[in-house]
C-alpha cells in the first residue's frame, strides 16, 4: 500500500436521490489526502448520471448499473470489480461518512501488518434520536463474530485492501437469499484471512428507518439466516452465537405469522442458550402478546435491532 493509497468508495442505491446524494457529498468531504473516486451502483432502478457532476479534480463520480444478480451483493461487487483504488470501501446509500472517517482508517490498516480490513464505530439515527455504538477493541477475530454480530461494525464502516477482495477472501457473496446479512457473511469470511481492524470512534451516521431494504421481509430474512448457519458449521462450536441466530429466525417467522416454525426456533435457540432474549421475544409476537414492529421501534431507539 502507498503512502497515500488511492481509494474507491462503492456506494449502491435504489430509489433514494436525496439521501443518496448527501452520502457521495459526505464522501468527497473526507480528508484523506489521497485519491478517492465514487462509484454509485444503480440496483433496480434507473441512473441518475447527473451524479456524476458531483465530482471534483482527483474525485471523479462514476455512475454504472448492477449487472450482476439483483440487490446489495451484486451492487457492491459491481462497483468492487469496477474500482481502480488499491483500497475499497463500502457506504450505503442512506448513511453519511463523518469527518475523519477515511484518514483514521487508511491510518489504523498501514499501522497493523497483515491487516486487510477495518471497520469503525457508528452514529445510529432513528426516529429523531441518535446514539453511538462502537466497540472498545481495535481488533475482532472469527471467534468473537460467531459468538457476537458485533452491528458496530457496519457496511458503511467497512475499507479493505482491493488485492483481498479480488485474489484473497473474495467479493461478498451473492447467494445468500435477498442479499440479506450479506455483511455478515462478509465479515465472517474476511475474519478467517485476518482479524479485522478497528477503530472505535463513530465515524459513520446509520439511518435506520422503514424504507430500509429489509424492512418486514421476514421471509427473506430467515431463509437467508438459516442459509448462513448452514454455511458456517464453527457456529456449532459457539452456542450462544448459533442461539443469536436461531432466535432471530424464530422472531422472523413470528412477525410473519408461522407461529409453527417460530416455536420450534424458539425452542432450537433455548436449548443452546436458555438465556437467549430472542426466543422469548418471538414466542410473545407468536402468541401475540406484542406486535413485532413495536418491539423493532423500541431496540431501534436505543439504536439496536433483533
Amino acid at each position: 500500500m502507498t503512502a497515500q493509497p488511492s481509494v474507491s468508495v462503492v456506494v449502491p442505491t435504489r430509489d433514494r436521490p436525496e439521501l443518496l446524494r448527501a452520502a457521495v457529498r459526505a464522501v468527497l468531504d473526507q480528508d484523506h489526502p489521497g485519491p478517492v473516486e465514487v462509484l454509485v451502483v444503480h440496483d433496480q432502478s434507473e441512473p441518475d448520471r447527473t451524479l456524476a457532476d458531483l465530482g471534483r479534480p482527483g474525485r471523479p463520480v462514476r455512475v454504472l448499473c448492477n449487472r450482476r444478480t439483483p440487490g446489495l451483493a451484486g451492487a457492491r461487487n459491481t462497483g468492487t470489480l469496477a474500482a481502480a483504488g488499491e483500497l475499497i470501501a463500502f457506504c450505503d446509500d442512506d448513511d453519511e461518512w463523518l469527518p475523519g472517517k477515511l484518514r483514521a482508517q487508511v491510518g489504523a490498516l498501514a499501522a497493523t501488518p497483515g491487516a486487510e480490513f477495518a471497520c469503525c464505530g457508528i452514529r445510529v439515527s432513528y426516529d429523531g434520536r441518535t446514539v453511538d455504538r462502537s466497540l472498545p477493541r481495535d481488533a475482532v477475530t472469527l471467534t468473537d463474530l460467531l459468538r457476537d454480530r458485533m452491528t458496530e461494525l457496519h457496511p458503511s464502516t467497512f475499507l479493505i485492501r482491493a488485492a483481498a477482495l479480488r485474489d484473497g477472501f473474495g467479493l461478498v457473496d451473492e447467494e445468500i437469499p435477498g442479499s440479506y446479512a450479506e455483511d455478515y457473511e462478509f465479515l465472517l469470511r474476511a475474519a478467517r484471512s485476518a482479524p479485522l481492524v478497528n477503530v472505535p470512534t463513530p465515524y459513520v451516521l446509520v439511518r435506520w428507518h422503514r424504507r430500509s431494504y429489509f424492512a418486514q421481509r421476514w421471509d427473506t430474512i430467515a431463509e437467508a439466516l438459516q442459509w448462513l448457519l448452514a454455511r458456517y458449521p464453527e457456529f456449532g462450536s459457539q452456542p450462544a452465537g448459533e442461539a443469536r441466530v436461531a432466535g432471530q429466525i424464530a422472531f422472523a417467522r413470528a412477525a410473519a405469522g408461522d407461529r409453527g416454525a417460530a416455536v420450534r426456533w424458539a425452542r432450537r435457540t433455548l436449548r443452546r442458550n436458555p438465556r437467549e432474549p430472542r426466543a422469548y421475544l418471538a414466542l410473545a409476537v407468536a402468541g401475540r402478546m406484542v406486535r413485532a414492529d413495536a418491539v423493532l421501534r423500541t431496540l431501534h431507539r436505543r439504536g439496536r435491532g433483533i
